[in-house]
């Protein structure tokens, strides 16, 4: 088998030192001296993914949360990988899964003369003991539930979700897709108690408390709100629209320093995109209302500086 030496991978790549001693660091490439075919396409897809502004943070986070959801050892050798431009999906066995949210998504990849039709797995914390027997029964629930949804039988899904939960009553894919019916439909309570039984069943569902906080929001429990969307960011740093919802929350609660945290940190992620002119908006408001805020407060200081320097200059000369 050919190799090659770190400085045949620096020059036939095209990348800096730097760059490949930031993937190790990061331990998105193992620290050699050589490297063989499968190690120069790994690298070659870190580069890709740097072209297109990921970083290494967020690459690390995807390929960690992979591993534990498939038990895929080197997600980036052994599936096909897919930027969303703030996160990794990953092709594997007919299936695209975002780890991060531990959802399935639908593969419309041409494969060969056919398209790829997802087949579902259970990326989202399914107990195995409930599974068994039924586990193809549950899949192709599940499948269907999502093409009816797609097709826009809502009342259909709803039913194929409950008889899901019939049989594994902590299916967070299931508690999550239901709850969004209830809550695009205004039963907000209905929703509420599903996205919480999510986030129970899997404490590490981010995608579930991220719409846990969008139903508590609607609520009017701000504080409650918040707080979910914390829970979120706290499992995906990186999640973008946590960040956004986050910095709303924080402004109406009249929590200015903590809205313009979040609204500086979605604008790292997200530098054009849809919601990007309107954070960037928020952020430019916020900034002006604090220099306005810190120009007061000092002239205010100043004032009292002045008066408090006139008396002593009064009582000064009634004592001379």
């Amino acid at each position: 088998m050919t190799r090659y030496s770190r400085q045949d991978v620096l020059r036939i790549l095209r990348i800096t030192r730097r760059q490949l001693q930031a993937w190790e660091r990061w331990g998105l490439i193992a620290t050699v001296e050589s490297y063989g075919f499968a190690e120069l396409s790994q690298l070659r897809l870190l580069r890709e993914l740097q072209s297109q502004r990921m970083r290494p943070a967020s690459i690390r986070r995807s390929v960690e949360a992979m591993q534990a959801v498939s038990g895929i050892a080197n997600p980036l050798q052994q599936s096909a990988v897919v930027s969303t431009g703030r996160r990794l999906v990953f092709r594997t066995e007919g299936a695209m899964v975002d780890p991060i949210r531990r959802q399935l998504l639908f593969d419309f990849e041409p494969r060969g003369a056919a398209a790829t039709t997802l087949s579902v797995i259970d990326g989202a914390g399914m107990d195995s003991s409930a599974m068994g027997a039924s586990e193809g029964t549950v899949q192709q629930l599940f499948f269907e539930a999502i093409q009816a949804e797609e097709t826009g039988e809502r009342k259909l899904a709803m039913k194929l979700y409950e008889r899901i939960l019939e049989v594994n009553p902590g299916f967070p894919a299931a508690l999550i897709n239901l709850g969004t019916i209830h809550y695009h439909a205004g039963r907000f309570e209905v929703a509420e108690q599903l996205y919480r039984r999510a986030t129970e069943s899997d404490p590490n569902y981010v995608l579930a408390f991220f719409d846990l906080g969008n139903v508590l929001d609607e609520l009017k429990r701000s504080a409650e709100s918040i707080r979910a969307y914390e829970m979120a960011l706290e499992l995906a740093p990186d999640y973008a629209d946590a960040h956004y919802n986050l910095a709303m929350a924080y402004e109406r609660k009249g929590l200015r320093r903590k809205a313009l945290e979040h609204w500086r940190q979605y604008l790292q992620m997200d530098r054009s995109g849809p919601w990007s002119e309107h954070a960037r908006t928020q952020l430019r408001k916020l900034l002006s209302r604090e220099k306005l805020a810190i120009t007061h407060r000092t002239k205010s200081f100043r004032a009292r500086g002045e008066r408090v320097a006139s008396r002593l200059e009064l009582v000064a000369d009634a004592t001379a």
